[in-house]
Order: C-alpha cells, then sequence, then structure tokens
C-alpha cells in the first residue's frame, strides 16, 4: 500500500502528513506504507473543462486535480494506493466541497481509493483541535483564547491562532499580511503537528477525515471493487 496525499500549500503539508503517518501507525504498527505530500501553490478552481489538459500555469490544487487523479488512475490503477485530497474549505459549504470534489475523484480516477480531507475555513481548525499539542509547543500561548474557540467555527480562523500563539506581536504580523504570513503559518503548523496525536483531536472535520483514512486503510477488499465507495 501506498499513500498519495495531495495538499493546498506547504504549511497544511506537514500537517497532513504527521497525522496520516501516525493513523497508520495505529491501524498497522511500525510497518507502515510510504506516504508522500504533493503540496500545491493555494487551493485554484476546478476547470470548465475538466478533460482538457491544465494550463502552464496552473499550480493549484483544484486546478490540478483532474489530470493528477487521470495521472494516478494511469500509474496505480491496478494496484493499491489510497490517494487523499486535502485542503481547506475557506468560504465553501464543506458537505458541497466534498462532494464535489468525490466526484472528480470517483470520474477520473474510479479504481483508486481516494479519501477528502477538508478543514474547515483554514488547517489552523485543525492544529486548534488538539489543545494538549498546541500549549506544548506554545506554552505562553492564551489559554482563554484558546478555550473561547468554538470549534470549526468559520472565524477568522489563522488570526485566531495568530492572537494565540504571539499575544504581542499579534498585530504587527497580521498586519504583515501574506505572502510573509505564510512562513508564520508554515512554523506553527511544523512546532504544534510535532506534538499532536489524532486520538487527541476535536475537531470535527479532522475526525471525518480521520474516520475515511482509517476505513480506507482497513478496507482489505480487491481496490477495483471498492472504488465506488465513499470513505
Amino acid at each position: 500500500m501506498n499513500i498519495e496525499i495531495l495538499a493546498e500549500d506547504k504549511s497544511g503539508a506537514v500537517v497532513v502528513k504527521r497525522m496520516v503517518e501516525a493513523i497508520c501507525r495505529k491501524e498497522l504498527g511500525e510497518d507502515i506504507p510510504q506516504v508522500e505530500v504533493r503540496p500545491h501553490r493555494g487551493c485554484g478552481k476546478l476547470p470548465d473543462d475538466m478533460k482538457a489538459k491544465p494550463g502552464k500555469f496552473a499550480s493549484g490544487l483544484l486546478d490540478l486535480l483532474p489530470a493528477k487523479c487521470r495521472a494516478y488512475e494511469n500509474i496505480y490503477g491496478n494496484g493499491d494506493l489510497i490517494l487523499a485530497v486535502v485542503m481547506d474549505s475557506d468560504n465553501n459549504d464543506p458537505a458541497q466541497l466534498r462532494a464535489e470534489l468525490y466526484a472528480v475523484t470517483s470520474q477520473f480516477a474510479p479504481d483508486i481509493r481516494c479519501v477528502i480531507g477538508l478543514c474547515t475555513e483554514e488547517v489552523e481548525a485543525w492544529l486548534l483541535g488538539d489543545r494538549k499539542a498546541l500549549l506544548e509547543a506554545y506554552p505562553e500561548a492564551d489559554v482563554d483564547l484558546i478555550d473561547s474557540y468554538q470549534q470549526d467555527s468559520v472565524c477568522g480562523t489563522w488570526e485566531l491562532l495568530c492572537k494565540a500563539v504571539c499575544p504581542d506581536t499579534y498585530k504587527s504580523i497580521i498586519e504583515v499580511g501574506y505572502p510573509a504570513i505564510g512562513n508564520y503559518k508554515a512554523k506553527w503548523a511544523d512546532n504544534i503537528s510535532s506534538h499532536m496525536s489524532p486520538d487527541s483531536n476535536r475537531s470535527p472535520s479532522f475526525l471525518l477525515f480521520a474516520n475515511a483514512l482509517t476505513a480506507a486503510i482497513k478496507n482489505p477488499a480487491p481496490v477495483k471493487s471498492i472504488h465506488r465507495r465513499s470513505f
């Protein structure tokens, strides 16, 4: 078994890789499959013509998703692969976006087990979902603010995490904006995810992804007999 993860960006990639490996160890022991993460330059959008070759400068996850699904189908269609697509839901309706993504993977990678992971609003929701890990990484964080956060609420999640872990400097960090903020987000993701455990996470969107991945890992049926199942 191999696991390929298509992630939206580098900060999300480090979180997802560590969590997927931890879930694999929980289910399979130390002999876990190879896990590869392919970060992209943002979310992008699904192309109008999903059967067409991607444009020359296409680099977002959704821009490339149909073409990448076709490539995985050609290479791994007769093998044992789990393809995970993990991204922020941002302002999209998670249920609708999840259905759209499963429709794409079912159409262009019909013989591959696919798992969709949508971080409600942003990947920082998954970081905030593990309170213990967050405080181990940042023991001086604003506990009151962390405890006031309603899990998986759409509230400006990365800004809230910034305020929590950088209580004295968050205003200047938020004002800097992108692309510089990407470095801060990557640092927070790396530091917090190094302490995270799947069993400690309270984020509903993370648990939905973890349960789907667990089902895909446990399913012993031949790939071609389960490709229409949604994990």
